[in-house]
């Protein structure tokens, strides 16, 4: 399917909104300043961006709502494998193992 639909839109909104209050509410044992830095000003990148995503959309304009939401959880993937968020969830993070408890 080549097409933008809005149940498509919506799910995309749900997962980056909650993969960014997971990453938001992450561990944030980071032992160096410039680390810390960064999580601030990834977390404030992926905020705005699904700003602009809400932006987008309230404009009618669905692909670049959906752009901004992949650009959003790209931020959030890289951010990750950086190490700047700890998390454990395979389904709202591209290469996270999920640990068995």
């Amino acid at each position: 399917m080549n097409e933008i639909t809005d149940d498509k839109l919506n799910k995309y909104f749900e997962v980056a909104e909650r993969a960014f209050e997971k990453a938001k509410t992450s561990n944030q044992s980071l032992k160096l300043d410039y680390l810390k830095n960064a999580r601030v000003d990834f977390l404030d990148t992926v905020e705005r961006y699904i700003q602009d995503a809400k932006h987008f959309l309230e404009n009618d304009d669905k692909v670049n709502a959906f752009a901004a939401l992949n650009y959003a959880h790209g931020w959030l993937d890289a951010g990750v494998k950086l190490g700047i968020f700890e998390v454990n969830d395979s389904k709202l993070f591209a290469g996270v193992d999920e640990i068995s408890n």
